[in-house]
């Protein structure tokens, strides 16, 4: 049995993303407990419900932007590995840009003009979806770039055939 060597800074990252879990976990929580409010409550309870929205946005993008910390040069599954080396479903990477960037300028606008405490901690709670997103979006991109069939140094050859 070979000795087990320190652990590096990226086996650290890659153990805390696994964090991600969790939080992702909590925010489903928050998201059924609003659920379950609306069912039973009626109208009553769109106070807790909004507390609920927020805490269900927060926690999302908490678990969203630890999803960072994991190793890009390693895929989760045999189906990541399959869309991270197509380069033509690279185009996904528009969508959640533009999702990292609507959260965002949603969230700020939002903040910015909020008349209520329920707009303006539901913008808070957008912007902190949104820091997670570019989290996710750094790390698809760095995903793409280091799996992509294309870009590998055996099809290198036919790039010098142009």
């Amino acid at each position: 049995m070979p000795a087990r060597g320190r652990a590096t800074a990226r086996d650290i990252f890659q153990w805390l993303s696994y964090l991600q879990y969790p939080a992702l976990l909590v925010a489903l929580g928050y998201g059924a407990r609003s659920g379950w409010t609306l069912a039973t409550a009626g109208d009553g309870g769109w106070a807790t419900v909004y507390d609920d929205w927020n805490y269900v946005l927060l926690y999302a993008g908490i678990g969203i932007g630890l999803s960072s910390l994991q190793d890009p040069t390693k895929t989760q599954n045999e189906v990541s590995k399959r869309v991270w080396q197509d380069p033509r479903k690279g185009r996904w990477l528009l969508l959640i840009s533009f999702y990292t960037l609507g959260a965002m300028v949603a969230g700020l606008v939002g903040a910015y003009l909020a008349d209520t405490t329920v707009v303006n901690q539901l913008s808070l709670g957008l912007v902190a979806f949104g820091l997670g997103m570019v989290g996710l979006l750094k790390t698809a991109i760095e995903m793409r770039e280091h799996h992509r069939l294309d870009k590998q140094p055996a099809s290198s050859s036919e790039g010098s055939r142009a």
